[in-house]
């Protein structure tokens, strides 16, 4: 099952399948998108998983066991792949809480998201090649953009699992948080990001020219959330406080 669920302009889509732990099978893939459909104009976008133990586990195996051709699992990889494009593609901030471990295509969800948040006590790894295969569905690409070739090859071709520490180090988790608050907290930091500024600033760093980013800045420049943001700001006294 895929949860939605809507707070304060923020979606959050659960994973909620605690007798696989979180793992991906083709009717989730259904309910993943029509979830990602439902999401559509929201502020923010949080993805993470039910319980305390798995994020999401991967491929649900059992699952999909029956897939037995190159052409089956050709179309199974691009179909879980489109789904990960569609949260990297969400033109609003996608943060990922990982809640629990993110192994193989767990690990896959998580980078295709702008900003992971993990418990201090998860694991994550592109393990995939303790079943001989390899990421398909974007995974081995987007870590690559996060911590340099080399470190993903190094990663993704031994299979190495990190944990939470580790990972931050490398760049490949953006913050930590104890595992009493976790919830609260990362909650509290998607729904700060879900606003206007915050999605017009993913815009620009996903790549615009200089124009279309100075123009984002004059729309809202202009917008009266700005002026009465500004007018709170001058009303404490704090008058250079904003640009």
């Amino acid at each position: 099952m895929v949860d939605l669920e809507f707070d304060q302009g923020l979606a959050v889509l659960t994973i909620d399948r605690p007798h696989a732990r979180n793992a991906i099978a083709l009717d989730t893939m259904d309910q993943f998108e029509k979830a990602l459909d439902a999401a559509e104009g929201a502020s923010a976008l949080a993805i993470t998983g039910a319980g305390d133990r798995a994020f999401v586990s991967g491929g649900d195996l059992k699952e999909l066991s029956s897939i037995r051709t190159e052409e089956d699992a050709a179309a199974m990889a691009w179909r879980m792949r489109s789904i990960c494009d569609r949260l990297a593609d969400f033109p609003a901030p996608v943060v990922a809480a990982l809640n629990g471990h993110a192994l193989g295509g767990g690990a896959e969800v998580a980078v295709a998201a702008d900003i992971r948040v993990a418990a201090d006590d998860i694991k994550i790894g592109f393990n995939q090649v303790a079943l001989e295969i390899m990421p398909a569905w974007g995974g081995a690409e987007r870590l690559t953009a996060l911590v340099g070739k080399s470190r993903a090859l190094l990663l993704a071709g031994t299979g190495a699992v990190l944990d939470a520490a580790e990972a931050e180090r490398l760049g490949l988790i953006d913050r930590v948080l104890p595992r009493s608050t976790f919830e609260k907290e990362w909650r509290r930091m998607a729904r700060a990001l879900a606003t206007r500024p915050a999605g017009e600033i993913k815009r620009v760093i996903d790549g615009v020219s200089p124009e279309e980013a100075v123009t984002a800045f004059a729309r809202l420049w202009v917008d009266d959330a700005h002026w009465q943001a500004a007018d709170r700001v001058m009303n404490r006294g704090n008058v250079g406080g904003g640009t």
